[in-house]
């Protein structure tokens, strides 16, 4: 079994008197495509959240990469976030920075590097995202929304992380750019020796790019493990979820693979 990147235990999430989640376990492996599933308002990108310290959670353990989140010191943070990378759902750009600006932002954060290697950097990340190094003379209000994505994800390899948080990677894409970023996610997987944990609820993505799950429901993880463990699974969820047409359609061909 691969070493444990991401364990989160005994997580209660709270704000007010709103309960998120009520005794949330689940685990990550290194290598792996690690999704995060769930009906809206489940918490999906709560936890998320927690994972990469923007919220504590109100009770319960969360450790990443060996480092205790509840107790790391100032510095620790510091370092733990030099050692991931963060596509959030819509891209979080900077506006007023040109795409290579925005790339080169961690750079000029964390590094002591010369502007000349900076920019060398960033014209190899733009072209390992499937971008033209001419692309980062631009300004993101000039990207479309697949190109925003891209540009985002470098900016989320750009210190060559080994572990990578995407939310809602394919949210607002058109199927031909989201298979596009999804076959793309899994080359740099392989290329990169990634392990990645992503907020989706795309089919697509879930049966072509994602190893094993969490489905969040009625404040738990109401399953965990790989697709074919999720679907034997008949908590009323994941029977809606999995209930759709595309869905049907999926699951009918994976089986008739297994029975080929």
């Amino acid at each position: 079994m691969n070493r444990v990147v991401v364990s989160m235990r005994g997580i209660e999430t709270r704000f007010g008197e709103k309960v998120v989640h009520e005794n949330v376990d689940l685990t990550v492996y290194e290598g792996e495509i690690f999704g995060l599933l769930g009906g809206s308002g489940s918490g999906k990108t709560t936890l998320l959240r927690e994972m990469i310290m923007l919220l504590r959670p109100t009770a319960g353990k969360v450790e990443v990469l060996g480092y205790d989140l509840g107790s790391i010191s100032r510095e620790e943070a510091h370092r733990l976030r030099t050692k991931w990378g963060v596509l959030f759902q819509f891209g979080a750009l900077f506006t007023s920075l040109t795409v290579a600006d925005n790339i080169a932002v961690w750079l000029r954060e964390y590094t002591h590097l010369s502007e000349s290697t900076i920019r060398r950097i960033v014209h190899t990340k733009l072209e390992m995202v499937g971008l033209a190094p001419s692309v980062g003379k631009l300004y993101p209000a000039q990207l479309s929304g697949g190109m925003i994505k891209r540009a985002g994800l470098a900016r989320a390899l750009v210190m060559d992380p080994k572990l990578l948080f995407l939310d809602e990677p394919t949210s607002g894409l058109d199927p031909v750019s989201a298979e596009a970023f999804d076959d793309l996610v899994t080359e740099l997987r392989r290329l990169l020796d990634l392990t990645i944990v992503m907020v989706t609820h795309d089919i697509d993505t879930i049966f072509n790019v994602v190893d094993r799950m969490a489905v969040l429901g009625d404040r738990h993880v109401v399953a965990q493990g790989t697709l074919k463990e999720i679907l034997r699974n008949d908590h009323p969820f994941i029977r809606q979820f999995f209930g759709g047409n595309r869905a049907k359609v999926r699951i009918e061909a994976m089986e008739r693979e297994t029975l080929a």
